[in-house]
This record gives C-alpha cells, sequence and structure tokens, in this order.
C-alpha cells in the first residue's frame, strides 16, 4: 500500500542540478509525481542541452516566481568557432562552416570585450518568446522565420577561458533573460568565422549555487524526510533583493 502523501514539506527552494535532455518542466513534473507534492514550478529555464542549476519553487514559493526569475545567472561552457546553426546551439541544424584556424585566444578576448555591459540581442527563432502569441519556436518548426525586436541584456562578467582548437571556453554572469547562444553567434559574426555554443551549465542564480543543489540520481533515490532537509524555507529567503544571502533549511 503506497504511503499518505507527506503533509511536512516547507513553502520553499529546492535548487536541483539538471542533467542533459530533461527540460526544466520534466523536472518539476518529477519532483511534482515522485514526492507527491500539489504545487512545484520553476524560476528560469534551462535548455535541454545544457546542465546545472534549476530553482525549483514549492508550495506558496511558486507565487514568487517573478522575484526568484530575476536573479542573475551565471554559466560556464564551451562554444565552437567555424559553425553556425540555425538553433545557435550544437542541436540545431548546421546552415554554414567556415576555417576558423586562424583565430587566436588573444583575438577572442578582444571581440569578447564588446558583449559586456548593456548590450542589445535578438532572440534566436528557437526561443519562448512570442510572436502574435505564438512561441518562436514553434514558428520555427514550421520552417518559418520572422523578425525579431531587439532587446536589452546586461552581461556583467565575460571571461575568455582558454582555446583549445576552435573550442573555447568560458564564464558569464548574465542579467534575467539573456541569450548566451546568441552572444556565442554574434561573438562569431564578429570574429568572421561563426561559432555555435557548444556546452552550457548554469551554476549560480542570485543568491544560490551549484553545490547547494541534488542530482536528480539523488532525487530518484531520496527519501521524502531526507528531500525535507534539503528545501530552503521560504522564510530564509530574503526577497525581492537579488544577491540577498540565503540560509541553508
Amino acid at each position: 500500500m503506497s504511503a499518505a502523501p507527506p503533509s511536512f514539506f516547507s513553502d520553499g527552494v529546492l535548487p536541483v542540478d539538471k542533467e542533459p535532455d530533461w527540460t526544466s518542466h520534466d523536472v518539476c513534473h518529477f519532483v511534482r509525481k515522485r514526492f507527491r507534492i500539489s504545487k512545484v514550478g520553476h524560476a528560469g529555464t534551462l535548455d535541454p542541452m545544457a546542465t546545472g542549476l534549476v530553482i525549483l519553487l514549492l508550495g506558496r514559493a511558486t507565487k514568487q516566481s517573478g522575484a526568484f526569475s530575476a536573479h542573475d545567472k551565471t554559466y560556464e561552457g564551451f562554444f565552437r568557432l567555424g559553425l553556425k546553426t540555425d538553433s545557435q546551439d550544437r542541436t540545431g541544424k548546421i546552415l554554414q562552416e567556415a576555417d576558423a584556424s586562424r583565430i587566436t585566444l588573444e583575438d577572442v578576448k578582444r571581440e569578447a570585450l564588446a558583449f559586456t555591459g548593456d548590450i542589445m540581442q535578438t532572440p534566436p527563432m528557437v526561443s519562448a518568446v512570442k510572436h502574435q502569441g505564438v512561441r518562436l519556436y514553434k514558428l520555427a518548426r514550421q520552417g518559418k522565420e520572422v523578425e525579431r525586436e531587439a532587446r536589452p541584456a546586461t552581461v556583467y562578467e565575460f571571461t575568455i577561458l582558454d582555446k583549445q582548437d576552435n573550442r573555447v571556453q568560458f564564464r558569464m554572469r548574465v542579467s534575467k533573460g539573456t541569450y548566451v547562444r546568441t552572444i556565442a553567434h554574434d561573438l562569431g559574426e564578429r570574429l568572421g568565422c561563426f561559432a555555435t555554443l557548444d556546452d552550457l551549465r548554469r551554476v549560480q542564480s542570485g543568491p544560490f549555487l551549484i553545490n547547494q543543489s541534488v542530482t536528480l540520481k539523488e532525487l530518484k533515490e531520496m527519501t521524502p524526510q531526507t528531500l525535507k532537509s534539503k528545501i530552503i524555507p521560504l522564510s530564509a529567503v530574503s526577497l525581492p533583493a537579488n544577491e540577498a544571502a540565503v540560509r541553508p533549511a
């Protein structure tokens, strides 16, 4: 006989380390079903190809999704020079290739300076932005491309860490709604050789760090009692300040 639904869960935050090929919605659905929690949402979508920090909101915390989503995000990853795809990342259809062997690490670092501070971005077609009430990615699946209005974003940090052949390692801290793959694409245009996002990992969202998170493997084996100890109560989170301190439960 199955156990009764747990009645002791806090209204709070559960940082999860997402695996590749899972959507943020998949993670919410899994936790909701696995632990029989009626309200589970998230604060900021992470693309299926990406890994790392997804902030789950439990119970009354779902009502604060706007404030949690507004936090700055920090990413680590790689982009590949010499390649252009329709999604601006490695999962997309290859549109063009170019010889990037002439591009040096110093070239990349110099051109990356243009993408720090306040910038304007044109959302990619494979995104959740709406055009006349329809998500762009749905139009893209139909083979359609429409005009998109550029949007402001802020890049607080864009550090080029290393370059091995055509693969460039970076670290980036950005404002809400910034498309990292678009920065990779636009940087490739400035370099004259194309670029596409190859790997991406979110390591921080506002005050929440990746080392506070639980993995999906751990969640699959976790008891409700153990899960409770991992939840950061809503009362321990200071909002709406973006960089508020968070005290573990």
